[in-house]
């Protein structure tokens, strides 16, 4: 049996040893750090001359480093035209306007072409009119021009359960629809009104940016889906082809440079190792377990909101 000094000694150096194995930790982690820092930088800013591609997938909600990055390839010596690559249902309509903007900001700088691959629906339709000129293969989706605006309805299963909620505000539109009583024919009325403003903006985009009139918009603008094929047809898309067909236009018509690479350029939240990433194990390997969870979770949010209006398709787009 140890005695009262030996468990002391033992204690002693039990707590050396866990104060090296958490200083070694923290140095690991500030190599780790660094290593990121300059990895993220050699990715999200390459060197030499090259055709950047930015890809957009996913829901679009206008997030921040989507913007910045936009404006990042804008503002490269280095970048000689620019590839969006599309792959997304749409998102939010404020959020795809924002990246319609930036896009629209980029092109006056650098020659872009938007590329849809699988489906370029909605909101992500609404981004690839930024571009200087639109290509989808033959059996993209492309299209579902329309604002939509959903809300639930728990009255039915409250009144089942027999709970009532009370409300108190200024004007009977206040917060209405809301999702504890069913939507009074005015509220109906006025949502409608924005969900049609929208839409009318939406329209126009198109009418404008894709030179449609009459008839020939109307047709396209009924929030129906289209192949690749027949929205070449209905001149929604510039041309049927890939990434390489778009440089290939690029170098035809806009004095690209033969045979330049292209790089990816990537969003700091696309690197599943990130600096937030990091921190978090840092923490919950010295012991602040909580401090870990916030930092997790923080890391998530960007890009995750998605209230509002949408301009989002939501069938399959499987082939």
């Amino acid at each position: 049996m140890l005695s009262n000094a030996e468990l002391l000694t033992d204690r002693r150096a039990l707590r050396r040893r866990l104060t090296g194995w958490r200083a070694l930790a923290i140095l690991a982690a500030i190599v780790a750090v660094v290593a990121v820092g300059l990895s993220a930088a050699r990715d999200r800013l390459p060197g030499g001359r090259h055709v950047a591609r930015v890809s957009l997938s996913g829901m679009i909600t206008g997030a921040r480093a989507t913007l910045d990055l936009l404006k990042q390839v804008g503002e490269s010596s280095n970048v000689q035209a620019v590839v969006i690559s599309i792959d997304s249902p749409g998102g939010t309509v404020a959020g795809s306007e924002d990246v319609y903007n930036a896009i629209r900001a980029l092109a006056a700088k650098k020659p872009t072409v938007a590329v849809i691959n699988t489906l370029g629906a909605s909101g992500a339709y609404i981004a690839a009119m930024g571009a200087d000129r639109i290509v989808a293969r033959q059996t993209s989706l492309v299209g579902s021009i329309g604002v939509i605006m959903q809300f639930p309805n728990f009255a039915g299963l409250l009144d089942r359960v027999g709970v009532k909620v009370d409300e108190i505000k200024s004007s009977p539109l206040k917060a209405a629809p809301n999702p504890f009583e069913p939507a009074s024919p005015a509220a109906k009325e006025a949502m409608a009104a924005v969900v049609g403003d929208s839409y009318a903006w939406f329209r126009g985009l198109v009418q404008a940016r894709r030179r449609l009139e009459g008839p020939a918009l109307g047709e396209v603008a009924d929030g129906r889906i289209f192949t690749g094929r027949q929205a070449l047809q209905l001149r929604l898309i510039d041309q049927t082809g890939d990434e390489k067909d778009a440089v290939t236009w690029l170098e035809a018509n806009r004095g690209l440079a033969k045979d330049l690479p292209v790089r990816e350029w990537r969003r700091r939240q696309d690197r599943g190792f990130s600096l937030i990433g990091v921190s978090a194990g840092v923490a919950r390997a010295v012991g602040f377990g909580s401090l870990a969870t916030t930092l997790e979770r923080s890391g998530q949010l960007d890009g995750a909101q998605m209230e509002g209006l949408l301009a989002v398709w939501t069938g399959s787009a499987g082939h």
